[in-house]
């Protein structure tokens, strides 16, 4: 799923790069591929040139063209950004392609985090490769189809009346046909299935026989899908926070609200339970209370504004994905309310909830993706009823998310059928996910766990955040490390996981506002490409 704006993080520790021989297993990045047959799109090695940053030290960039239409190889091409952290180890395992979900996340800095974050013996057995899908970021072209869509302030999200729902439709409506309008040619190859084909076409540009994936959220589906297209082609899958295939997409999002409703009921619990600070009350339902009481004030009386109700939903979303975040929501939702100071709202907002040009971008790139990979009912007489059903029992972002999603009643390109992922020609897949995880709600992971034959799965038991590996949770990172390194899976055992460890604590109060930032799971979190 993808998320609403970019909240940059960085992150710490670095591998040192360089090439050294491989053996002919993991195939060498340069060699001719074997699987490359007379139809096959035509490939050329990446010309890696450095593109180090301060956090990355040995970070290196290159792009590669791919058809536009998977059908017609010789037609039209367009080009995907790569970024590598190159092998160091005499021990190679092949390229470890990198995802942070979306659709429409850029995974270039991606691959970098993944290469720091792991033990540096079992970084420096993979290239760790990461790649800005079509579309996407650096790839070329890059979708924009209405810039400032969700500049403030927007209509209240909640159509209390036939005026504020004609305001929200005409709003959708003009997005969905600025995109007609401006990628009439792109928009019909603008889906999953085209970009897990990209991914054979990375393969094969590097060289290699098979690849290893690690996808977070968005990237579970598409890694799910390559597998199920090329299931010869992988060698190691990993999946975080994993996407329900038989959901996709319109119902995914219907269940999202829900499972967003409850943590976000979470979070006010924290506050509560942290009234000595805050100051909110010591009851949940009163701190509840007083959120919807905010939202209505700032319905009337944007802050500063730019924070109307549905900058707010915006701003507070994040906390559904990563609890890390809560002490600065709730430092912002306490000034307002307490102090009558709006400052801090306004820059959570400009922090977690307002959209820049690559927020635009990624946005465009999810519209275009969801949009094309299923059918979505075209009768607004469903969604309205739909989501009014959602509403009463989830109504903290049910609507905001059903205008997110709603340029799909009039997508102007034609919908694919979802892929049936069901596979049982994997070697072994390891699956990782939360219980309490709003964006992917645990169901999803264990109906993957059951489609794909041999797969384990690891649950962060009481967990509610969104991506959860190398994000400091050590008891899952040694599942993962274990894998990455040997092949090694859990045995199983615990019912429907075959792992179970227990979630990090929640964190304390902090008046800091780079407190968030400076752990693990911040890092992560300012990385993936989530649906917010």
């Amino acid at each position: 799923m993808g998320k609403r704006a970019a909240v940059l993080c960085g992150a710490a520790a670095v591998v040192a790069a360089g090439l050294t021989a491989v053996p002919a297993e993991a195939g060498a990045p340069q060699a001719a591929d074997p699987s490359h047959t007379a139809d096959a799109p035509r490939t050329t090695a990446p010309a890696w040139r450095k593109c180090a940053t301060e956090d990355y030290p040995t970070l290196q960039c290159a792009s590669v063209d791919v058809p536009l239409d998977h059908t017609d190889p010789g037609g039209r091409r367009i080009t995907l950004a790569l970024s590598r952290v190159p092998h160091t180890a005499k021990t190679y395992q092949g390229p470890l392609l990198v995802n942070p979900g979306g659709p429409g996340g850029s995974g270039l800095t991606l691959a970098g985090f993944v290469a720091a974050s792991l033990p540096p013996e079992v970084a420096a057995q993979y290239d760790v490769i990461g790649f800005d899908p079509r579309g996407v970021g650096a790839s070329e072209p890059a979708l924009d189809c209405s810039p400032d869509h969700f500049a403030p302030v927007r209509p209240d999200p909640v159509p209390t009346t036939p005026a504020v729902e004609r305001a929200n439709l005409a709003r959708v409506k003009s997005f969905a046909e600025a995109c007609g309008r401006k990628y009439a040619d792109l928009l019909p190859h603008t889906d999953t299935v085209g970009a897990a084909r990209d991914l054979d076409v990375i393969r094969r540009a590097l060289g290699a026989e098979r690849i290893n994936y690690f996808g977070y959220s968005y990237g579970t589906y598409l890694g799910a899908v390559y597998a199920k297209l090329f299931p010869e082609r992988v060698r190691r899958l990993v999946l975080d926070s994993v996407v329900d295939p038989t959901e996709v997409w319109y119902d995914a999002n219907l269940n999202q609200d829900h499972a967003f409703n409850d943590r976000h009921r979470a979070f006010l619990a924290w506050v509560a339970r942290h009234d000595a600070r805050y100051r909110l009350g010591t009851d949940p339902e009163e701190v509840e209370a007083k959120w919807y009481a905010m939202r209505a004030a700032l319905r009337e009386r944007p802050a500063g504004g730019t924070v109307g109700a549905a900058e707010l939903e915006d701003t507070y979303v994040p906390g559904g994905y990563y609890n890390g975040y809560w002490p600065y929501l709730a430092e912002a939702f306490a000034a307002y309310v307490n102090d009558e100071d709006a400052e801090p709202l306004v820059a959570a907002y400009e922090d977690f909830g307002a959209v820049d040009a690559s927020g635009d971008n990624g946005y465009s790139i999810y519209t275009a993706v969801e949009c094309r990979d299923a059918s979505w009912p075209r009768d607004w007489r469903q969604w309205r009823k739909d989501n009014w059903e959602a509403y009463e029992r989830a109504p903290f972002m049910t609507w905001n998310n059903a205008w997110y999603n709603a340029p799909c009643a009039f997508w102007p390109a034609r919908p694919l059928r979802p892929v049936r992922i069901v596979n049982g020609e994997l070697p072994p897949a390891l699956l990782f996910q939360a219980t309490h995880d709003a964006a992917t709600p645990y169901r999803g992971a264990v109906t993957v766990h059951h489609l794909l034959a041999r797969s384990r799965l690891v649950v962060e038991r009481d967990g509610g955040n969104h991506g959860i590996t190398l994000s400091g949770n050590d008891c899952l990172d040694r599942h993962l490390t274990a894998y990455l390194k040997d092949g090694t899976v859990p045995r199983g055992g615990h019912g429907e996981a075959d792992a179970v460890c227990a979630a990090l604590p929640d964190p304390k109060p902090s008046t800091s506002k780079a407190a968030p930032r400076t752990a693990r799971g911040a890092a992560l979190h300012g990385l993936l490409g989530f649906r917010g």
